[in-house]
């Protein structure tokens, strides 16, 4: 299995800080991944869906540790070098009323 395409755009939504979409072997793509900082740092969540009595469910996750942790270490990755890439947003100019002269 290859990861042959890794789409990645930051979020702030409480613990999340990204959502990637990854492609495997140019045929089969995962939407909705979660870039999430936890206590031990970041960590990849697998895309899930709320039940109705609360809990979650993965739609799509590995069945082994090892596809897992591959996974896991390309989409941190480009959520890194997307971090580190994104330029700071300019500071907005503060804004001064005009004056009729």
């Amino acid at each position: 299995m290859r990861i042959t395409r890794i789409a990645s755009r930051s979020v702030e939504m409480k613990k999340v800080k990204a959502l990637a979409s990854i492609t495997i072997d140019d045929v089969f793509v995962i939407h909705d991944l979660r870039v999430v900082q936890g206590d031990r740092g970041f960590f990849v969540a697998m895309p899930s869906r709320k039940l109705p009595n609360g809990t979650h469910r993965d739609i799509a996750h590995p069945i082994n540790s090892e596809t897992r942790e591959l996974i896991q270490t390309r989409v941190l990755e480009e959520f890194d070098q997307n971090d580190i890439e994104a330029p700071e947003a300019p500071e907005a100019p503060e804004w001064q009323p005009q004056t009729n002269r």
